[in-house]
């Protein structure tokens, strides 16, 4: 017992940290994540500095599958080929998905239904890349594609001359552009509509009162306040761009995976044929290379860009 006069300090029970409990919780998706995104990336970039063929141990070569990639003139022709098609296609796409929302966030059209005419802008991307892809092979056929039987109807072009859409090396990538195009130009129109419906529609009505025509407003008043979105759409259209795939190989795998030149060869493309070909073709560790230094490319351009953006705005 205290003694009189004496106070007796009490120690207090140490509680439970129940926030530990919530690791539990993420622990699923941690190990998930883990495995099937962090360990593949590490995995890549350790067989790009290795001779592995896809079997045995992986043989440490240094850079030395870097720098076949610098003197490869096939991939730097695939990384052109990548880069035409994205260029035509982000034109494309940011064309349209502009227009539309110009046209829908005017105030003096008041345009109802905006919901609808999302759904139907928006219904190309939902559709599989599979699907797009025989469509338009059907659509574009030299011989009884029903574009080039419209043509000969039509009187434009003669039978026997019809339009080689996807076999023409001088065509077919800006086909493939504009395919893709009309795939995302959706995605891109409810982005920028989400950003011109987050801002103040005081400016809008301020600048209508003033005489204001929807050109100078679009130009002076949306496109400044819709910069952040615009970097967003640019800088995820490009990582996307460059790393197309599935329509260009769909439409016309076996001319563009067969000939190394072939005009909608890819740099994925390109990198499929070694990390995935079976045979003598097969060289994981160059493929691997490959995938890194797409990688450092699009890093640089995305920092060019965002570097680009933020000046202009200081």
């Amino acid at each position: 017992m205290a003694s009189k006069g004496q106070s007796t300090v009490t120690k207090p029970k140490r509680r439970k940290n129940v926030n530990n409990a919530g690791y539990f919780f993420i622990l699923p998706f941690m190990i998930v994540f883990v495995i099937f995104s962090v360990y593949p990336v590490l995995r890549t970039l350790y067989l790009s500095f290795m001779n592995y063929k896809g079997f045995g141990e992986p043989t440490p070569i240094g850079f030395a599958n870097y720098a076949r990639v610098f003197q490869d003139k096939f991939f730097w022709r695939a990384l052109w080929n990548t880069v035409k098609i994205w260029g035509v296609n982000i034109v494309v796409q940011l064309g349209l998905a502009f227009l539309l929302t110009m046209v829908f966030s005017d105030m003096k059209y008041k345009i109802k239904g905006l919901g609808v005419f999302r759904a139907l802008y928006y219904l190309p991307n939902l559709i599989a890349a599979t699907s797009v892809a025989f469509l338009f092979k059907t659509l574009l056929d030299w011989q009884y594609g029903s574009f080039n039987q419209i043509l000969m109807s039509s009187g434009i072009i003669e039978k026997g001359a019809q339009i080689k859409w996807l076999l023409d090396p001088n065509i077919a990538p800006y086909v493939v552009a504009i395919i893709s195009a009309w795939m995302w130009f959706g995605n891109s129109f409810i982005v920028l509509m989400a950003g011109v419906q987050g801002i103040n529609t005081d400016y809008f009505e301020a600048a209508s009162i003033d005489g204001a025509g929807r050109w100078k407003t679009f130009a002076k008043i949306t496109i400044p306040l819709l910069k952040p979105i615009l970097i967003y759409v640019s800088i995820t259209s490009l990582i996307g761009g460059l790393q197309m795939f599935d329509i260009p190989y769909l439409i016309n795998g076996k001319y563009a995976a067969g000939n190394p030149g072939g005009s909608l060869q890819t740099v994925v493309m390109y990198l499929y044929k070694f990390g995935f070909a079976t045979g003598s073709t097969k060289q994981v560790g160059y493929a691997s290379a490959i995938a890194y230094s797409l990688f450092l490319i699009i890093l640089v351009i995305s920092i060019m860009q965002f570097k680009f953006a933020s000046r202009k705005d200081d």
